[in-house]
């Protein structure tokens, strides 16, 4: 292992707990730009900024002259390169500083940087290694200041980042939504002790309380009670131990009269109580139990008392002491919920491990400032929350808890709520759950492990005449199939797993190999076809009566809608099956009624006035662009309804990408007056949405976009697609008008819905209207 330099024993020690290479875990340092360090009394935490070159997929219009042949492609596609800006955040053992800072120091050329953040209380104990190593001078930082500006940071730019802990559930974790406004919110911070801060701002925050009882309590007396001086081995010994054997409960001091008094038997009415009237031995694990829950409690009351004293309903626990040890957030969880009979929640936090450094991060980060963009973790280079339960795979528990780490990728553009969310603080994008439903979660696993070789096999495909794409194929293969198993035994690594999370993580996964539009090629072809048979399809449906051509238009809609190929229904046909075209779509798509129904209403609402501006999410590009949205398009334009077409900013499957619709309106335009001067009047917008997903998270779009539909005055908002208004946003509720509509091309997920494949879901609602739900 090239990180391992010192002692024999070091570098067994590092070879059975690393998973991942080295050059894996401090990745990138040759471009490494500032960095920052937070040292605990046991974990070092690592951050820095560098810049990653990656390829990117660019098209770019022909100059189309009288004499094109039909052979011409309407664009030409390249793969370029581009520089973006990462994040990295590395958390490790303080025993093996020397060996990483050596690392470090071995593999940091070319940067400017001359001084470290620091942060914690080991910033000083390590201060001279540091900069002996490193040759940077170390200026330390106020740890509660960073540690406040660090949990903004991740709240703002981790979905997911914050859960409730219930031990006994299904699920161990139920992660939160991103609220818009984070502010204002407790944070109990427990390291040796516990410091209590009011957060109201970006800026303004306050240690409002704090306590000497804290992490440093439960160690010290821990050790003194079982001689076991290992933090985690403390904590091993609690989670196997028995309380009761030790603690005085209630029942123990009334027998059975205590209901009158209002409280439960198993309450405990002194903690080590039985240890001064029992003339016995306790054991360690008894003994260790007792004290976690002793000093918990007290924890949580404190905690409480604080947050009805400042009328603060989120309180978010963090520090050493917390670890993600389940007894630990259980029995804080249990605290907070006797003593505010359920009104606040205990939060816990997926990164907090990382506040400090990230807070001592962004103190150095002044010019190029990381809190003027938006970022988003990246799944193929994070190590993912691990399982807190012994019982659950407990050799990857030990492994993992050498090193982990955290990435994050800084996004070209701002994203923000979509402002026609009903209530954004309760959005919910995902219409499934699958960290909690296990039935779904292995179907839909067991979908995308049997999909790998498909994808591998388009991205080799995608560049024949690249070297070293094969390899880079194969090495996107193993990197995903590891994330699919760490996903099977621990499916809350990375928050909620979803089905839109494993579409995610496997176009990270793309990317990380330079692989970024592996389906450009079948797209390009795909929209060169369809636009031949765009002027037939116009004037089919002009020549039929107003409720004849709304039906031809939703029809086609739809069967546009059939070409994806992130469905393997599809994809087998469309790969076996070339002259698969629009008309046998329509063929295939289930006769009314539909599954989801409300054509109808539909239709009513055509009858009356216009609407001002419609919103329009699309899918996937050639037919489902062409002859399914801008048909539907047209109708609107004519009608008098301003349209707002939102694409994908980056690539995913065969999604259209914002670059590929402009090529292809402006082409469309010259062929249709209607479409050529609703673009010169400026009643046809095309905005990229943010996004590089096959799915849609309405709470992370464009800023751009949010401000065009603002001015607009939109009322009417269309999501098409089984990714975009199944998988997501199928409950989503919005302000105004909005309809929802997808073919179903997975056999287990019509099935799941009550229907069969090709099934129609089509869903109108108004505001003012009852939701309905499948």
């Amino acid at each position: 292992m090239a990180l391992c330099g010192g002692a024999d024993r070091v570098s067994h020690s590092m070879d059975k707990s690393i998973t991942l290479p080295p050059d894996e875990i401090f990745r990138n340092l040759e471009n490494a730009k500032r960095f920052a360090i937070d040292i605990g009394g046991s974990l070092t935490k690592l951050a820095y900024y560098s810049t990653v070159q990656h390829k990117v997929a660019k098209v770019r219009s022909f100059d189309h002259s009288a004499n094109e042949t039909d052979g011409d492609h309407l664009y030409e596609i390249s793969v370029q390169e581009e520089i973006t800006a990462r994040l990295h955040f590395i958390k490790f053992e303080n025993a093996y500083i020397e060996t990483c800072l050596d690392f470090i120091k071995d593999h940091l050329v070319n940067t400017d940087t001359k001084v470290i953040k620091a942060t914690g209380g080991g910033a000083y104990k390590f201060k001279d290694l540091i900069e002996k190593k490193l040759k940077l001078k170390v200026d330390k930082e106020d740890e509660i200041t960073c540690l406040i500006k660090g949990c903004n940071f991740v709240l703002k730019n981790i979905p997911h980042e914050a859960f409730v802990y219930a031990r006994h559930a299904d699920s161990e974790f139920r992660f939160q939504n991103t609220h818009p406004d984070i502010f204002p919110y407790l944070l109990v911070n427990i390291g040796s002790g516990v410091s209590i801060v009011k957060v109201e701002s970006e800026d303004r925050f306050e240690r409002i309380g704090g306590s000497s009882i804290g992490g440093g309590t439960f160690w010290g007396l821990g050790a003194l009670l079982t001689k076991t001086k290992r933090f985690d081995e403390l904590l091993n010994l609690a989670s196997k131990g028995h309380h009761t054997n030790v603690d005085m409960l209630v029942k123990d001091i009334y027998g059975g009269a205590y209901g009158s008094l209002g409280l439960t038997g198993d309450l405990i009415a002194s903690s080590f109580g039985k240890s001064a009237t029992t003339n016995k031995e306790f054991s360690k694990e008894d003994m260790a139990k007792s004290l976690l829950h002793m000093i918990s409690n007290d924890i949580g009351q404190l905690a409480c008392l604080y947050a009805k004293l400042h009328n603060l309903s989120r309180v978010y626990f963090g520090g050493f002491f917390i670890r993600g040890h389940p007894v630990t957030m259980h029995t804080i969880t249990y605290s907070i919920n006797f003593f505010t009979k359920g009104e606040v929640q205990a939060l816990f936090l997926r990164h907090e491990g990382y506040l400090g450094a990230i807070g001592a991060f962004l103190k150095g980060a002044e010019e190029d400032n990381p809190n003027q963009y938006s970022w988003g973790e990246n799944y193929a280079g994070s190590s993912g929350l691990m399982s807190v339960s012994p019982e659950m795979n407990p050799v990857q528990r030990a492994r993992s808890g050498t090193f982990d780490m955290l990435e994050m990728d800084r996004l070209e553009r701002q994203l923000v709520n979509l402002p026609l969310l009903q209530d954004p603080s309760s959005y919910i994008p995902d219409t499934v759950d699958l960290s909690e439903d296990a039935l779904a979660r292995e179907y839909w696993l067991y979908c995308f492990e049997e999909a790998l070789d498909g994808v591998v096999k388009r991205a080799m495909a995608s560049q024949r005449d690249h070297p070293g794409a094969v390899e880079r194929a194969e090495k996107f293969r193993q990197k995903y199939c590891h994330k699919l198993q760490t996903l099977r035994h621990q499916p809350f690594a990375y928050g909620s797993l979803t089905v839109r999370s494993l579409l995610d993580t496997r176009e990270h996964c793309l990317n990380e190999f330079n692989f970024p539009d592996p389906y450009s090629k079948i797209k390009q072809r795909e929209n060169d076809m369809a636009l031949k048979y765009y002027q037939k399809v116009v004037r089919s449906v002009e020549e039929m009566n107003w409720e004849q051509r709304q039906f031809a238009l939703v029809k086609g809609l739809l069967a546009g809608n059939v070409f994806d190929w992130g469905a393997k229904a599809v994809s087998d046909v469309l790969e076996s099956d070339p002259e698969f075209g629009f008309d046998q779509a329509k063929q295939q798509l289930q006769e009314r009624p539909w599954l989801v129904d409300a054509y109808n209403q539909w239709i009513e609402r055509l009858k009356g006035p216009p609407h001002k501006c419609a919103l329009l999410f699309v899918d996937n590009s050639g037919i489902d662009i062409i002859l399914g949205v801008f048909p539907f398009v047209r109708e609107l334009l004519i009608r008098g309804t301003e349209v707002i077409l939102a694409s994908n900013s980056g690539p995913a499957l065969n999604d259209v990408t914002n670059s590929e619709l402009l090529i292809l309106t402006e082409r469309i335009a010259e062929m249709d007056p209607v479409i050529h001067d609703a673009l010169k009047e400026d009643r046809l917008a095309l905005v990229q949405n943010g996004s590089s997903s096959p799915c849609l998270d309405l709470s992370r779009l464009d800023k751009v976009l949010a401000t065009v539909v603002r001015e607009r005055g939109t009322d009417l908002v269309i999501i098409e697609g089984m990714g975009r208004a199944i998988h997501t946003n199928y409950y989503a509720m919005l302000s105004c008008e909005s309809l929802k509509l997808a073919v179903i091309k997975n056999s287990w997920l019509a099935d799941r819905l009550g229907g069969k494949i090709f099934s129609v879901v089509f869903k109108y609602e108004a505001p003012n209207k009852a939701q309905e739900h499948y």
